[in-house]
């Protein structure tokens, strides 16, 4: 009977389970969307029940093509920066505000005021912003004193999923970088900061290694989703940081470039390398951190600009056409540099490295003679932009960055990813990018469960580049003026934004 490893992704707009041989050859997939709520401005959460049913219905996807029994363990991946409030008996007290959420605003400045920015990034390594998820947990505290008080944990997205699979409650070491209290040197609680902070110590879990079995799966959980009891699960990781293991990210200096809802970056590094206007976490291979820039900017933007300015219907079916795919031949049609048309991605504030909530996407340089082709150009070179300015300021702060794999669906478009090879100046190595995050999640459970010997042997094993691009230098010089004035529009207009 072949062996099997099976890696679920707790993304943004959907899940997704894949099952694997122990190639790295997808042998089924499946994808279960949902959608994220915006009940007030500045607000972003979902409901982890949500993600609980989207899992138990892609595991049942892809079941009905491999025996369950034929699956050696679990891993998941999941989105940042969650703050699942879990009582005593289990229940989820109230949505949780996800990555993009800025409602703790507040609280950020408060903590600046009362301890310092400059104490608190000396042992969490990361800017005090109100998207990670101490500030969502203080916000409770604030604003739903009686959700604080019930709570007993506080869980991450896929520390959920692994409890409702086998009832552990557990924190990841690449997850808990969402909290200010956590040492990122250490990888461990620093107590004083959590008094200091005013956080109740107990709500949180312990910390595990991604790769750590957790727990097997329950009989109640193996009801709903059709797993066998006993399958072996693993703690799991950021989704960020599966993917990065996913395309082979495993040394030090090598980078993974993520296009997926969002954008960015991630550094592999031997050292816990700061830089205030980055993100750093542990990977989930041991004795590795991650030095990241995370932008809101990704495959999301032309979803949106989709929804605001659809492509023409099938004249005979009245249907959409291959959206993306049309997309890509509009904006080929357009050159280098958009024709003057500069966009900056900014479109639920931004994270790395300006780390303004109140950034707005704008276009500058929009005439009569721009087209739909235009826009969805300079969509792609706004995103460029943004991961351009996250690698000159991770080499700023000490990081060497050569080339760069890609991830996510945006690597299915050469044109995007021949794009930010332009842009960026470096690079881009292909692998199999639309299964990297559930990949890396397949592959925590591959080591775990004596699949695979160690990482090395498991990414030497199954990773496979599919295409290479080099930058072109002729487009350099459009490329490097539009940047100038990507930066511009923004450092101009940064005051009226922070107005509103």
């Amino acid at each position: 009977m072949n062996t099997y490893l099976l890696g679920i992704d707790i993304g943004t707009s959907a899940c997704k389970a894949a099952l694997f041989d122990t190639n790295g050859v997808v042998s089924a997939q499946s994808s279960v969307e949902y959608t994220v709520n915006y009940p007030h401005t500045g607000w972003a959460e979902q409901d982890p029940e949500t993600w609980w049913n989207a899992t138990c219905t892609a595991i049942k996807n892809v079941l009905f093509q491999i025996p369950p029994a034929c699956i050696a363990g679990v891993g998941i991946a999941g989105q940042s920066w969650s703050a699942i409030p879990l009582s005593a008996s289990g229940e989820v007290l109230c949505p949780t505000p996800i990555w993009m959420d800025t409602r703790a605003t507040a609280i950020c400045n408060n903590l600046r005021a009362s301890i310092g920015e400059d104490a608190i990034f000396d042992v969490c390594g990361n800017p005090i912003q109100p998207t990670y998820s101490l500030p969502k947990v203080l916000w409770y505290k604030q604003n739903l004193p009686d959700v604080y008080a019930r709570a007993d944990k506080i869980l991450q997205s896929n520390s959920y999923i692994a409890y409702r699979l086998t009832g552990a409650i557990t924190q990841d070491i690449s997850q808990g970088y969402g909290f200010h209290c956590f040492n990122i040197h250490t990888g461990r609680w620093d107590d004083a900061l959590c008094k200091e902070m005013g956080l109740r110590r107990s709500l949180l879990p312990d910390i595990v290694n991604s790769h750590e079995i957790i727990g097997k799966v329950t009989a109640k959980a193996a009801a709903a989703c059709g797993l066998i009891e006993g399958t072996p699960v693993v703690a799991g990781g950021l989704d960020a940081a599966c993917g990065t293991l996913g395309v082979g990210v495993l040394e030090d200096g090598q980078t993974q470039e993520q296009g997926g809802q969002a954008g960015g970056m991630s550094i592999c590094t031997k050292k816990s390398l700061a830089d205030p206007r980055l993100i750093l976490g542990f990977h989930v291979v041991p004795e590795r951190w991650l030095l990241q820039g995370g932008t809101v900017g990704g495959g999301g933007i032309l979803r949106w600009l989709n929804n605001v300015a659809p492509l023409c219907p099938n004249l005979q079916t009245g249907e959409l056409k291959n959206t993306f795919a049309e997309m890509d031949k509009l904006a080929n049609k357009v050159p280098t540099g958009s024709d003057g048309l500069v966009f900056l991605p900014y479109m639920a504030g931004e994270r790395s490295p300006i780390w303004n909530a109140n950034a707005k996407g704008v276009f500058y340089g929009l005439d009569y003679g721009k087209t739909q082709g235009h826009m969805i150009r300079s969509c792609m070179e706004g995103v460029a932009f943004s991961l351009k300015h996250n690698l000159l300021v991770a080499e700023q702060a000490g990081a060497n960055v050569e080339r760069l794999r890609a991830m996510g669906g945006a690597a299915n478009s050469h044109l995007w990813t021949q794009i930010k090879s332009d842009i960026t100046g470096k690079p881009i190595d292909v692998p199999a990018s639309d299964t990297a995050t559930t990949w890396g999640a397949a592959i925590l459970a591959g080591v775990a469960t004596g699949v695979y010997t160690n990482f090395q042997a498991a990414v030497k094993q199954t990773v496979r580049l599919h295409r290479t691009h080099i930058p072109n230098t002729q487009n350099s010089g459009i490329y490097n003026a539009a940047f100038q004035i990507y930066r511009a529009v923004y450092e101009n207009l940064q005051p009226l934004m922070t107005m509103q």
